[in-house]
Formats: C-alpha cells, structure tokens, sequence
C-alpha cells in the first residue's frame, strides 16, 4: 500500500524548446502542508496543472490519491479541491448558487448537499453572506468562497496556487487562519505554492523550485539552517571599494542587491560593533538579521524571489533565453 498521497517521478513538460518542469521528484505524506517556494516562471503552477489533470506531462509519472493524472483524470479530479491562483467565481452568481452549482458538477448527493453547502459556508463565515452577488465581495470573501468551494465535494487534498496572492496582509493573515483550521478540521492534505516566505513557513516541507527544478527540499527550519551565519547588509558612499575591503580584511566574499553589499559572519551581533569601528570606507547604513528562506533561496539560486508580472511560460522563456546566452 502506497503510504504517500503524491507522488512524483521524473516528472518532465515541455512547451516547445522550453523545459517549464524539468524531470523533477517528490513525495507528499497524507495530512502534510507540502510547499512549492519559488518566483513566477519556476514551474510550481504547471505541475500543479499537471497533477490536477489540467495539462498531461511530456514525460515521467505522477499519481493523485493512488490514481494516475494520465490515465486516472476523472478519479483524481473527484478526490481532490483546488484554488487556482486566477479568480474562477462567477461574479453574476451569489456565493450559494456558485457552491450548488458546484455540488452539481461533482455529484454531491442531494441528501447531504444542502447541508454541505451551509458547514462549508459557516465554516468560512459566510453564510450571512450566501445571498450575496459576488461582484460585491471583498477579495477576502471571495477568497474564502473559494476555499469553500474547493472543500464542497469532501476532497483528499486541497490544491492551493498562490491563494492570497494580491490581498492585503491582514486579509492573508486570516484565510490561512481558516487554512490551517482546515486541516485539523477536515483532516486534509494541502499542496501549496506561493513566493511568499511567511507562507512557505507555514508548510511542514518545502521544495524550493527554480527554471523547472527542485533544488532543495526540506523542513523551513532545515533549509534556513543551509545557511548557517548571520547576514549583515550595508550600504556605502563606494561598494566597490568596499566590497574589497571586506574580502581583504576579513577574507569574506560579498554578493550585490540593488545598493547594499550582503555578506555572511559568525556571531553577527559580536562582528558588528567591531566592523563599524575599524571599517575604512563610509559606511551609510549597516543592518544584522538571520537567516531566512529568502537568504536560503538566493544562496541556493543566485537571485531572489520578486513578485512579477509576467506568465510563469514567458517568465520561463526569458530567463532560460539569458541562462542560454550567458554560457
């Protein structure tokens, strides 16, 4: 018996020259917050679609609660909920005739239907609101509609693509109250993808995607420990000039975002007061934290996650166009 409820191998989708998933492997364990950390264009919401049975693979396998995405599509889409990362409410609708028609498609059982629809709805504090248009919710509410729907049909696993991405923090902070409630309460698995770190934290595993890779995986607290040292930030009236100062005097290398020079030290808050003293170049402004998943990503990739505009595909395109061009 299969002890893991996704699972992954060698996964690979192509769209033309462009590799967007690129052989990738892993596993999710029934119950488990299972993370997807990387910036548009890295290949999260495609494996997502390839796992929800919205694109086929060009290669490898995956299975979605012991059925296979190829060849299993309607066994999987009947066990599993999902929030895409674009609305897909129909405004015109109020929030109840949105879920019943939802209940419809998914054979929800007329005799429980109605009272499903209501527990879903109470559960997202929305039943007030069921009447409602929903043109004229917040996009909290709709948010939360969402969810609502997604767990209308009792699914295994709920799949998350960027769920609060443009809410305001407040409004993220309280869905993944409802979030994390939902998996005590409905006993789910819950597969998410986001750029935002604070999320990422909240996964019990994370796989850190980039160009269509996995190229870490691991616990929050496993992967901040990578990077082991303390991360100090600063600014100058001459970062070149600083730059080597700090490789010359302390044999550190220090790597360039927008104006500040980072680097890494042992025992920041020792280093420091010592650092401004003796430090020959002017310094304009010097900052000291640990480490984060953000730091760990960069180390990993080079670059950090920025929050873009652009397709995941031609994100995709561009970037693998430069790595091309830079060889």
């Amino acid at each position: 018996m299969n002890d893991y409820v996704i699972t992954v191998e060698n996964l690979t989708k192509r769209f033309g020259e462009l590799v967007a998933v690129d052989g990738i492997n892993f596993e999710v364990a029934p119950g488990e917050i299972f993370g997807f950390l990387g910036p548009n264009g890295a290949g999260k919401t495609t494996t997502i679609n390839i796992l929800c049975t919205l694109t086929k693979p060009t290669s490898g396998k995956a299975t979605v609660n012991g059925f296979d995405v190829v060849r299993q599509q309607n066994q999987v889409r009947h066990s599993i909920g999902l929030v895409f990362q674009d609305p897909s409410l129909d405004e015109r609708l109020s929030g109840l005739q949105n879920l019943y028609f939802h209940a419809l498609v998914y054979n929800v059982p007329a005799k429980v239907r109605q009272q499903r629809i209501e527990q879903v709805l109470r559960m997202m504090e929305l039943w007030d609101k069921r009447h409602g248009v929903v043109r004229t919710y917040s996009g909290g509410m709709k948010r939360r509609l969402e969810l609502a729907r997604g767990l209308l049909h009792h699914p295994r696993v709920l799949f998350l693509d960027e769920p609060t991405l443009g809410l305001d923090p407040q409004t993220r902070n309280r869905l993944w109250e409802y979030i994390l409630d939902l998996r005590k309460r409905e006993g789910l698995t819950i597969f998410l993808t986001t750029h935002y770190m604070d999320e990422a934290e909240k996964a019990d595993r994370i796989a850190i995607m980039d160009y269509g890779k996995i190229v870490a995986m691991d616990t929050p607290q496993r992967l901040k420990d990578m990077v082991s040292q303390d991360i100090v930030s600063v600014t100058t009236d001459d970062n070149d000039q600083a730059a080597q100062e700090v490789k010359q005097r302390y044999q550190i290398e220090t790597r360039r975002d927008g104006n500040e020079l980072i680097f890494e030290v042992a025992r920041g808050e020792k280093f420091l007061p010592t650092f401004i003293k003796e430090f020959k170049t002017r310094i304009l402004s010097v900052s000291l934290r640990h480490p984060s998943l953000d730091d760990v990503f960069l180390k990993l990739t080079g670059h950090e996650i920025r929050e873009e505009g652009v397709s995941d595909v031609l994100k995709a395109m561009v970037r693998q166009h430069g790595r091309r061009m830079r060889r």
